[in-house]
């Protein structure tokens, strides 16, 4: 039976328990390796943030906007450390939910779990508006079809629906519901085709580079630099997906770290490199505001015709695609964890015959598609930032109490200069969190208050480790079967 190592709302979930968890053979299908996990952050990683949000950042950073992903990366390069630590430590789905609720106890965990389900649900819906764009070019270029803009744009972007990103949304859902191994190898694949057309990208536009595009450099200094991180900080998102994945990696302790760290550091180099030749090819103000600004970097710079703009937006279509398939299957499996512990109704939980969780996959593809269809790219790309810094704080923090509450405890990675580096990740989160605009905050806390009269008149009354009960379907629990009614 699981024991709270502390009472009330800081009912803290022994690791031991975790561990336990993770053990358990009739869970989620232990069934990815770590090159899988590095394409399944990869995946996460690289896609609307530089495919699209670049032209939105631009316009504040100006050429400077490489210096605006070296900022990023090293926000996230301290937060992916202390990730790291934690996803080898306490290897099972759920993230830095699942590491709150061992290390800073209940309230907390749900604090996280319930910004975690913001900050993944709205990544699905942001990145599917951004491939909207994409599908609309490529059709107009290579068939001359034009989709009407009340179809293929959001409201407050000149349309009513966006009908793309609905079609994206559930042609993921049902991938992931045919299963875990089967989703994988799509992700795989598609991770490969866009590393491929990127570097396509670069090799091409580096015959076509103007070096007078670099000036003036920064034409609002470091502020617009700064600014500029705090949107792209957006592209980064998704190397935390690779912990979600910890009930169903082979080999935990080892491959979870390669994939967090190696994904990240891959990522980075691609993205300086594709923001140098972007800028190269075309100057600032003609990428701002684009909705494919590679594409039309590399058609107004290149002079290769359609056909090589046409293939950049083929690379686009398929990296935003994979992106969709990573984030969604994030909160799909944080979602889960929440409701083995009973914060969210356990009947999530049930399993189809592939151990898929259809019960969560369905109605979260549902919902999703709702937002994607109807509201604009911006805002939710700044909501997403502030829910994945926040996270990224906490996970930092928890890595500190961890050495210090359980110095013992196997890890099959460690921070180096904890608690320095653990504590700079936090400060970087922080400072990035009040570069996001006032209404960005507004909104932010507005979720925070409904997650909190939730968990006060549902998931406190229901919690297992609150009520001495161990998570459903671990250590021979009948609170719940496996295979759909």
């Amino acid at each position: 039976m699981a024991t709270a190592t502390r009472g009330g709302l800081l009912a803290r979930k022994p690791t031991e328990t975790l561990i336990t968890e993770a053990r358990d053979e009739r869970g989620l299908k232990r069934a990815v390796g770590a090159l899988d996990l590095t394409a399944l952050g990869i995946g996460g990683i690289i896609g609307t943030g530089i495919f699209v949000i670049i032209g939105e950042a631009i316009g504040d950073s100006g050429p400077a906007i490489v210096l605006s992903f070296v900022l990023a990366a090293v926000t996230c390069v301290f937060s992916a450390l202390s990730y790291a630590e934690m996803a080898s430590t306490i290897p099972i789905s759920g993230s830095a939910y699942t590491y709150s609720y061992a290390t800073l106890g209940e309230l907390i965990a749900w604090i996280i779990g319930w910004d975690l389900l913001i900050e993944y649900g709205f990544s699905v819906a942001t990145v599917a508006v951004g491939w909207g764009g994409y599908v609309k070019d490529l059709l107009d270029s290579v068939f001359g079809v034009t989709l009407p803009n009340a179809i293929a744009n959001p409201p407050g972007e000149g349309g009513v629906v966006n009908l793309p990103a609905v079609v994206l949304v559930v042609g993921v859902m049902l991938l992931l519901l045919s299963g875990v191994r089967e989703s994988a190898r799509t992700n795989t694949f598609m991770v490969g085709f866009k590393l491929m057309v990127l570097a396509f990208f670069v090799v091409v536009g580096l015959t076509a580079f103007t070096g007078s595009h670099f000036k003036p450099f920064a034409p609002d200094g470091f502020s617009g630099i700064s600014n500029a991180a705090a949107l792209i900080f957006f592209a980064y998102i998704g190397f935390d997906a690779v912990s979600t994945a910890g009930s169903e990696a082979r080999r935990p302790g080892r491959d979870l770290p390669i994939g967090i760290i190696a994904s990240l550091i891959i990522a980075t180099v691609v993205y300086i490199a594709v923001a140098i030749t972007a800028v190269g090819l075309a100057p600032p103000d003609k990428l701002a505001g684009s909705e494919a600004p590679l594409t039309d970097a590399l058609r107004s710079g290149a002079g290769l015709g359609d056909w090589a703009g046409d293939l950049l937006s083929l690379g686009a279509l398929v990296a935003i695609g994979s992106v969709v398939l990573t984030f969604f299957y994030g909160q799909t499996r944080i979602f889960y964890a929440m409701s083995r512990d009973g914060l969210v109704p356990t009947w999530f939980t049930k399993l189809t015959p592939r151990r898929v969780p259809a019960r969560i996959t369905i109605p979260v593809g549902v919902l999703t598609a709702v937002g994607a269809a109807v509201i604009p790219l911006k805002d939710l790309a700044e909501l997403i930032n502030i829910g994945t810094l926040f996270a990224f704080v906490l996970v930092n923090a928890g890595v500190i109490y961890l050495r210090r509450a359980e110095p013992d405890l196997e890890r099959g990675f460690r921070v180096p200069f904890v608690p320095l580096f653990p504590i700079i990740g936090v400060g970087l989160c922080i400072y990035l969190m009040t570069k996001l605009q006032q209404a960005t905050w507004w909104r932010f806390g507005i979720w925070m208050v409904v997650g909190l009269v939730v968990y006060a008149l549902y998931s406190r009354h229901h919690s297992r480790l609150r009520r001495g009960e161990p998570p459903v379907d671990v250590n021979g629990s009948t609170a719940v079967e496996h295979g759909l009614d």
